[in-house]
C-alpha cells in the first residue's frame, strides 16, 4: 500500500502499527483498514471489521486517531464503518460470483468439477471441520475448546459431533438428554456454554455400540447436519472421526465446508496419518486453515518440568512441507484431561488461564483465516461515517 504522496505515506505508516489483538497481524495487511486517503488536513479511511472482531472497534478507532493526530499537518480523522450485508445475500452473491467466473464458492468445488453442487446447511454461515489422520491425538478436545473459545468472543457457534462410532462431545460439553422436536421432522440442538450441540450420543445409550455399516453412518451424519435446527450460526465446528473414510467424504461432497483444521501430535507416526488427512481435503477442494500440534510437550503437574515425549517440531515441519499455516502448539497437561472428562472444557473451566489463552489464540487465527477467505466474495458494504467532535 505504498504512496507517492509523503503525507499519505506518513498516515499509512502510522496505521501500519495498528494490530488485531488476537493474531497480532497488521490491520492494513488484513485489509480491515481500507481506502485510506487525505482530504486537506483530514485523514479518511474505512474500517471493515469481521463480526468476531467488532469488540475491538472502539479501541482501534481510538488508537488510529491518536496515531494520526500526532502527525504534522493532520487536524482531523474520519472513519467510515462498514456494515456487513445480510448473510443470505452474501451467500447468494458468492454463488453468483462463482458461477459467473466458471468456478464455485469456497469449499464447493471438488477436483474434476463433475460432482453435485454442495448445499449450504440451513442456519449456518461457515463450516469448519476439525480432523485428524488417526485417533488418540486429542482432536475432540481441541474441537470442543475451539468452539467454546469462538463462542466466548461473542460469536454464535455450533458443535457437530460427527464421530458416529465414538461420540464424545456430550461428555466434554457437559450436556445430556434427548433433543426436542417440535414438528416431528427436525430436532433442536442442546446447548451449553453458549454453544449449540448435536450428537448421535444424545440418542443412544452410552454403552450401546454403533454396529452400523457405512451407508447408515453417512445417512446419520446427513440427518444430524440437515435436520438440526441450527439457530443463525456464525460457525459450525464439526468434530470429525479420525481417518479418511465415509464420513469425511460425505461431508466434503454434501456440504460447502469453509476449511479444515488438522490436529496432530509431533510423533512421526501421527504425522504420517495427518499428512494423508491433509491431502484428502486438498483432493476434494476443501481449503486447509492450518495445523494444530497437540500434546506438543508434557507438563509435569508437580514440578512444572516440560518434556517433548512425542518428539519436537513435527507439526511445524509438516506445515512447511505443505505450505499451510501452523496455528499453534498445545501442551499435554493433567488439567486439560480432567476438565474435558468433567464436562468443563479448559476455555470454560479456567478462562483466564494459560491453556485457555492458547486455545483463544488458535481460534482467533482460524477466524481471521475464514474472514480472509470470505473477503473476496463479500458484497459491497454501506458506510456509516464517524467524524471527530
Amino acid at each position: 500500500m505504498a504512496s507517492a504522496d509523503p503525507a499519505l505515506a506518513q498516515a499509512l505508516a502510522a496505521l501500519e502499527t495498528l494490530q488485531d489483538a488476537g493474531s497480532g497481524r497488521s490491520l492494513l495487511a488484513l485489509e480491515w483498514i481500507q481506502q485510506v486517503r487525505l482530504q486537506d488536513s483530514r485523514v479518511v479511511f474505512r474500517l471493515a471489521l469481521p463480526g468476531f472482531a467488532n469488540s475491538q472497534r472502539e479501541r482501534i478507532a481510538a488508537e488510529a486517531r491518536t496515531a494520526l493526530l500526532q502527525l504534522s499537518g493532520i487536524d482531523d480523522v474520519q472513519i467510515e464503518l462498514a456494515q456487513p450485508a445480510e448473510a443470505a445475500a452474501a451467500h447468494a452473491h458468492a454463488h453468483a460470483h462463482a458461477h459467473s467466473h466458471g468456478g464455485a464458492p469456497i469449499g464447493a468445488a471438488g477436483h474434476g468439477g463433475g460432482g453435485p453442487e454442495r448445499q449450504p446447511v440451513p442456519g449456518v454461515k461457515q463450516v469448519i471441520a476439525v480432523s485428524s489422520g488417526k485417533g488418540g491425538v486429542g482432536k475432540s478436545t481441541v474441537a470442543v475448546n475451539l468452539a467454546c473459545a469462538l463462542a466466548a468472543s461473542g460469536l454464535k457457534v455450533g458443535l457437530l459431533d460427527a464421530d458416529i462410532y465414538g461420540p464424545s462431545q456430550p461428555t466434554m460439553m457437559g450436556v445430556s438428554g434427548k433433543p426436542e422436536s417440535h414438528d416431528g421432522k427436525t430436532m433442536e440442538p442442546l446447548e451449553n456454554y453458549g454453544v449449540q450441540v448435536a450428537s448421535i450420543g444424545f440418542m443412544i445409550d452410552p454403552d450401546q455400540p454403533m454396529v452400523w455399516r457405512g451407508p447408515i453412518v453417512t445417512q446419520a451424519l446427513q440427518q444430524l447436519l440437515e435436520q438440526t435446527n441450527w439457530r443463525d450460526l456464525d460457525y459450525l465446528v464439526v468434530d470429525m472421526p479420525p481417518g479418511t473414510g465415509d464420513i469425511q467424504l460425505t461431508l466434503s461432497q454434501k456440504v460447502p465446508v469453509t476449511g479444515a483444521v488438522i490436529v496432530t501430535t509431533p510423533q512421526d507416526i501421527a504425522l504420517l496419518d495427518a499428512r494423508k488427512g491433509l491431502k484428502m481435503f486438498e483432493k476434494v477442494g476443501i481449503p486447509i486453515l492450518g495445523v494444530v500440534e497437540n500434546m506438543s510437550v508434557h507438563v509435569c503437574s508437580n514440578c512444572g518440568h516440560t518434556e517433548s515425549i512425542f518428539g519436537h517440531g513435527g507439526g511445524e515441519k509438516m506445515c512447511a512441507d505443505f505450505g499451510v499455516d501452523f496455528l499453534g502448539a498445545l501442551p499435554l497437561t493433567l488439567s486439560i484431561r480432567e476438565q474435558a472428562d468433567a464436562g468443563r472444557p479448559s476455555v470454560v473451566a479456567d478462562p483466564t488461564g494459560p491453556i485457555a489463552q492458547l486455545y483463544g489464540q488458535i481460534a482467533r487465527k482460524i477466524a481471521v483465516k475464514v474472514a480472509e477467505k470470505a473477503k473476496d466474495m463479500s458484497l459491497k458494504f454501506p458506510s456509516i461515517v464517524i467524524k471527530n467532535d
